[in-house]
């Protein structure tokens, strides 16, 4: 009997083991074993049945609340609609985004996304050892013939908050956070600067570049310089960064300061409340990424293109949230300048 009892409290503990490897095993695709970053099909019209599409997010990962969130819910969306399996790498570091990119192409993976102008080096090089392989990137151009390049008119949609910024700043000092200083991250503040220039000519714009895109902590610490400063008004361009700012804004908020920011990518509003976010740039990586991949699903991706989006697209631009906070009469302003924008009377700078 006690032979027959510690036989099966070895069995107990090895399958406790077992299991708790299995829930529990961290990886580098967003979650444990259970979430591993993989939409399973749902009721849809088929068309994406024995589709696999991949998609590697840069340093910011999946979660950032802005720009690869959008792009993985747009790769969920794709994979309800059509059954095709989606599923995401997360890259802790530049290092990471060769190997992840060679990991969705060498499992056959029917197309790869990299998120992100920092892929431009290595989707380059996975491109050209890779001919057959279809590739697609966001915010950078590698002219190959099996890669989608998209870009986005940031500067546009900037100069729009610039605009709100300008007209609603009470201490006549603004700020732009960026996470890393590079050409698309300036096409942001190039923008802004502009369109607060554009309506408030005497204001102030104080710019910080973090030199990271998944740390929310200097992006608080550069939103309490700049709060400290005198500045009421902080748009960030900082990806999980950016994350930052709010928590810090959120905090001074709470204090009774009357502080504000303006997110980026996505409504920002849904995630940090209207409390704090005053407005965002909204950018359609989300539209971009479900688009190209139901192309791909539909036989029509076309590789070897680009495709820049803008304000005349509605790729860039404000949420219908505005309104909670932005007053009537600033929307209105708004939409003038888009409409300069949109016709060419207004060119935006790029940096």
């Amino acid at each position: 009997m006690k032979k027959t009892f510690s036989f099966m409290l070895v069995m107990m503990i090895a399958l406790t083991l077992v299991l708790s490897a299995c829930g529990g095993k961290k990886n580098n695709e967003g979650g444990t074993n259970g979430d591993k970053g993989t939409t399973p099909a749902v009721e849809n019209d088929g068309t994406g049945k024995g589709k696999k599409i991949g998609m590697v997010t840069d340093v910011g990962g999946v979660h950032d609340k802005s720009f690869n969130q959008s792009a993985w819910e747009a790769l969920q969306k794709v994979s309800a609609e059509t059954g095709a399996e989606t599923k995401f790498l997360e890259s802790k570091g530049e290092a990471d985004m060769e190997p992840n990119l060679n990991s969705f192409v060498k499992e056959g993976y029917d197309l790869t996304w990299g998120i992100g102008f920092l892929f431009n080096d290595a989707l380059s090089k996975v491109a050209k050892e890779n001919p057959d392989a279809k590739l697609a990137v966001i915010d950078s151009v590698v002219e190959a013939p099996n890669v989608a390049s998209i870009t986005f008119a940031e500067n546009e949609g900037s100069f729009l908050v610039g605009v709100v910024a300008g007209l609603m700043t009470k201490t006549n000092k603004v700020g732009f956070v960026g996470g890393m200083d590079i050409p698309v991250i300036k096409k942001f503040e190039a923008g802004f600067k502009a369109g607060v220039a554009a309506v408030k000519p005497d204001a102030t714009v104080k710019v910080e570049y973090a030199g990271e895109f998944g740390k929310p902590d200097l992006g608080k610490l550069a939103a309490s310089t700049m709060y400290d400063g005198g500045v009421d008004i902080i748009f960030h361009a900082a990806g999980a960064t950016g994350n930052g700012v709010f928590n810090e804004g959120k905090a001074r908020k709470d204090n009774g300061e009357n502080v504000w920011v303006i997110g980026v990518d996505k409504d920002q509003s849904l995630e940090f409340g209207d409390e704090i976010t005053l407005t965002s740039m909204m950018k359609g990586v989300e539209t971009a990424v479900h688009k190209v991949s139901k192309d791909l699903l539909a036989g029509t991706w076309a590789g070897g293109t680009v495709q820049e989006l803008g304000l005349k697209d509605d790729a860039v631009g404000l949420p219908e949230t505005s309104k909670k906070n932005v007053p009537a009469d600033v929307l209105a302003e708004v939409e003038k300048y888009k409409a300069k924008i949109v016709s060419g009377e207004i060119k935006v700078p790029t940096e």
